[in-house]
């Protein structure tokens, strides 16, 4: 292979990267579109931007990179220096998170992003905004800021984090700059919704100049772009934003406003009144339109909260009225696709959400994969690939499984058929078993081990044994945490790499994804039973909207993205070729064929009840 055609960036490439690169880069140039599965460790960013970008600069096209995880923008961004610096080619790019969080007003990172979004554009309209001001005036940039342009384009490719401090020195607005950069590059770093949020990209298409028909998707970590799609074209409204709007409406003296949203309050009581707690029942569209329309014209109320709304963001950056406002307007959107759930859950006070949630991201993908000159998307749990082919619409497509590129003798992978945690099987019994065998497993691991639950009320009724019986230091996730104390743990547990310790996680919680402990910092994975809820309403609506379309509504609506997300926790333990390590999953049902055929063809699994010998062996020879 001759680098230079690919504009590969490192001296060394493996034959199953090789693999990687030549069919991306005929997918690209004959305009088709291609699904991979390519295991950590293949170098998929390289891979990819290389032959993306030597297309983009022959035919005038722009690359997108399309990642949620800002860790990835960094790595983007330093393999397209890389690209500079052996190759001297010329081209731009520029890496752009929310634009929420570029923006230098203080107290906009609270606001919710729909929130955030209609403030930053009536403060911009009325011309309160510096920094939007002293940045651009009748759509061009100013002296001023064309200077500061000038001078970050000079030093790019850019992360967005040199961006947006040198733009806080000079109160400019970091995301204006950024525009104005994409504008001129042939690569743009971005999260998926700058593409497959409607609204989102068309005014960002419009604005950089360019067309979805010109432009070459990468789409990294794919097989979360379903759940992520499906999240962009959902909305909710709850009780708790009425109560808040109301208050909102009485400061400011709306009085009207206050009649309209007292009737959504009692709409939401009057259709939860025979419900319990936990419980959920369907809600009509036109049922809910009904409720609110005695006496007003249901686009009138829609006017009216959002005129209210607009008013009230003079004065505070946020408003509950205008979120209502645009909750009724998505309620008018198709049924085909997409269902509407009202449930009940009584905590201190009476919770009642009504959500309006997509169930099809293909609607939304189909035609923006379809329209694009090619896109390519990559994870290493994109299995099986026709599943996410079918599941988002692709068309024109490829597909490609590779294996990992690192030694299968450096994995011992498990499965120990003692315990579940299925719902109908939950015991104290079964609670101390899995502690024991989760402290025997722990305890003989030279090393730290992440121990991964279904969730955060089985991983602590199982710790209440296990805290007792481990000779290892113990770590707790919390949930929700901030970025600071993800890292402040991680940190932490990297020191005990020679002790050893363990941390005590949830499947697709904190550490699941994006978390790299290489070498000797992380010697044992394991997986503590299945991700499986009890399916919820929207759960079943997806199994039976799946069942119609694909006839398989179990395993795409329900199994296979549960199983994917052990997987993905499970991808935490070999992170480079020289690592080494065991993964066990620790559950019955994963010996079961209805879930045994989920895992990788590649992998060499073994199931045993007597992992203690396996586990001596196998540290034996590698240590």
């Amino acid at each position: 292979m001759n680098h230079e055609d690919y504009l590969f960036p490192h001296s060394k490439i493996r034959d199953i990267q090789d693999c990687l690169i030549r069919n991306i880069d005929n997918s690209i140039k004959k305009k088709r579109n291609l699904i991979v599965h390519a295991p950590t460790g293949l170098g998929k960013t390289a891979a990819a931007l290389g032959p993306a970008l030597k297309q983009a600069i022959k035919e005038n096209l722009t690359v997108f990179f399309l990642t949620s995880r800002h860790t990835q923008h960094k790595i983007a961004i330093e393999t397209l220096k890389h690209i500079r610096e052996i190759y001297n080619e010329d081209f731009n790019a520029v890496s752009i998170i929310g634009k929420k969080w570029m923006c230098p007003v203080p107290g906009v990172k609270e606001l919710y992003s729909g929130e955030f979004a209609d403030y930053c554009k009536k403060v911009r309209e009325d011309g309160k905004c510096e920094f939007f001001s002293k940045t651009r005036k009748s759509s061009k940039l100013t002296p001023e800021a064309k200077k500061v342009f000038e001078e970050i384009k000079s030093i790019n490719p850019i992360e967005s984090e040199k961006v947006i401090e040198i733009c806080r020195q000079e109160k400019l607005c970091p995301y204006e700059i950024s525009r104005e950069l994409a504008s001129n590059s042939s690569v743009i770093i971005c999260d998926y919704y700058y593409i497959f949020n409607k609204r989102i990209k068309e005014g960002f298409f419009l604005r950089t100049k360019n067309e979805i028909g010109k432009s070459i998707l990468l789409i990294d970590e794919a097989h979360n772009l379903p759940m992520r799609i499906k999240d962009l074209a959902s909305s909710r409204l709850s009780n708790q934003m009425v109560k808040r709007a109301i208050r909102e409406a009485k400061k400011n003296s709306y009085d009207d406003i206050i009649q309209q949203l007292l009737k959504i309050q009692e709409a939401l009581n009057d259709f939860s009144n025979n419900l319990k707690s936990g419980e959920e029942i369907l809600i009509k569209k036109d049922k809910f339109i009904e409720a609110l329309t005695s006496d007003i014209e249901y686009e009138q109320l829609i006017a009216d909260l959002e005129f209210t709304g607009d008013e009230i963001r003079e004065k505070q950056k946020q408003s509950y009225i205008g979120s209502i406002a645009s909750f009724l307007d998505s309620w008018l959107g198709p049924d085909e696709g997409f269902t509407r759930i009202l449930s009940y859950q009584e905590k201190k006070q009476p919770l009642i959400t009504l959500s309006y949630r997509c169930l099809d991201p293909s609607l939304v993908s189909k035609d923006v994969v379809s329209d694009s000159y090619s896109s390519i998307l990559m994870s290493g749990t994109l299995t099986p690939t026709t599943m996410y082919k079918e599941l988002l619409g692709i068309s024109n497509c490829e597909e490609l499984s590779l294996k990992s590129p690192f030694p299968e003798e450096n994995k011992l992978t498990l499965i120990i058929p003692k315990t579940t945690t299925k719902y109908s099987m939950r015991s104290e019994f079964q609670y101390k078993e899995i502690a024991s065998i989760i402290a025997e497993i722990t305890n003989l691991i030279p090393g730290n081990s992440i121990v991964f639950f279904p969730s955060y009320h089985i991983r602590d009724s199982i710790n209440t044994y296990f805290e007792k019986i481990s000779r290892k230091t113990t770590m707790l996730e919390e949930p929700n945490m901030e970025k600071s104390e993800k890292q402040d743990i991680l940190n932490n547990f990297a020191k005990y790499k020679q002790s050893g310790a363990v941390l005590l996680g949830v499947t697709s919680g904190n550490f699941s994804e994006g978390v790299d402990l290489p070498g000797d910092l992380l010697k044992g994975v394991i997986i503590v039973g299945l991700p499986l809820t009890k399916p919820d309403l929207e759960t079943s609506q997806l199994i039976e909207y799946y069942d119609k379309k694909f006839a398989k509504g179990w395993d795409y609506g329900y199994l296979l993205p549960a199983f994917n997300r052990s997987l993905q926790s499970a991808g935490r333990c070999i992170r480079s070729e020289t690592d080494k390590g065991i993964i066990a999953f620790l559950d019955e049902r994963y010996i079961w064929k209805n879930y045994y055929r989920f895992f990788p063809e590649s992998w060499s699994i073994k199931a045993t009840k007597d992992y203690n010998k396996e586990i001596r062996l196998f540290f034996h020879i590698h240590i």
